[in-house]
């Protein structure tokens, strides 16, 4: 698709339902996010999610995906132990979750791993610019300007056999540099239009998110406040009778 100027699209998904859905939209990519620690599990990073949790949401995921492609994202420290940990953790997920890939973030830092990874027979998506898994280290999420890093990890990822790259919080101009030097795909979120692709957290996309937003999200829907309105209305049914009706009774 990079080759044929053809944009990209990923969105996340972490249970059956919802990747049944995104499959049959037709969005190319679905990704198992750790991003589920903050939207699903309600934590204030992504830190806490674990491999377990990770592999049991990505089997869902797994399961009900028959077109797009799925990618795992390995958690916080699933690939710092080592590469023998790195791969079995990896390999977990590939032989527990039905999905064809795992994403990892990191670039020049990394790229041993990602080496061993792909050795192994194991796809892998990089990650560069705001790292969330390193949140503690980096003070806050911040926009990453530092553009000879930002390129040396990105054609550290790529020489080292990832397959694809997410990038994230970075100035547009940086990220079209990148998209342009390298030969596998961008996928960005926060990293501008010129990128090969794009994704965004599902929760996000369909307006489901509370309070306020990232610059780079767009909401393309009010969930929230249609969930809201058809619970008000059920619990009014309910309290003055007229739910449930002849017709949702049986005889």
């Amino acid at each position: 698709m990079k080759q044929a100027g053809q944009k990209i699209s990923m969105l996340t998904a972490y249970d059956y339902t919802m990747a049944q859905l995104l499959d049959e939209s037709g969005v190319e990519g679905i990704l198992v996010g750790d991003s589920m620690s903050m939207v699903v599990q309600g934590h204030a990073n992504t830190l806490p999610v674990t491999m377990d949790e990770m592999i049991y949401h990505a089997e869902m995921v797994g399961r009900a995906v028959s077109r797009a492609l799925v990618v795992v994202d390995m958690p916080f420290p699933s690939f710092h132990l080592g590469q023998h940990r790195a791969i079995e953790n990896a390999g977990r997920i590939l032989k527990e979750t039905r999905c064809q890939a795992v994403k990892l973030e990191g670039g020049v830092d990394q790229c041993d791993t990602i080496a061993a990874l792909t050795s192994a027979g194991i796809p892998v998506m990089a990650h560069c610019g705001l790292q969330p898994q390193n949140i503690h280290q980096l003070g806050g999420y911040k926009v990453h300007r530092d553009e000879e890093q930002l390129l040396a990890d990105a054609q550290a990822a790529e020489a080292a056999g990832a397959f694809a790259i997410v990038l994230e919080c970075i100035p547009s101009a940086i990220a079209q540099k990148i998209t342009q030097t390298i030969h596998i795909p961008t996928i960005g979120i926060g990293a501008g239009a010129d990128c090969d692709g794009q994704v965004l957290v599902i929760n996000d996309v369909l307006g489901l998110t509370a309070g306020n937003s990232p610059r780079f999200v767009k909401p393309f829907a009010n969930l929230r406040s249609t969930i809201s309105d058809a619970v008000h209305q059920f619990r009014e049914e309910v309290r003055d009778g007229t739910f449930p009706a002849d017709e949702h009774q049986y005889r």
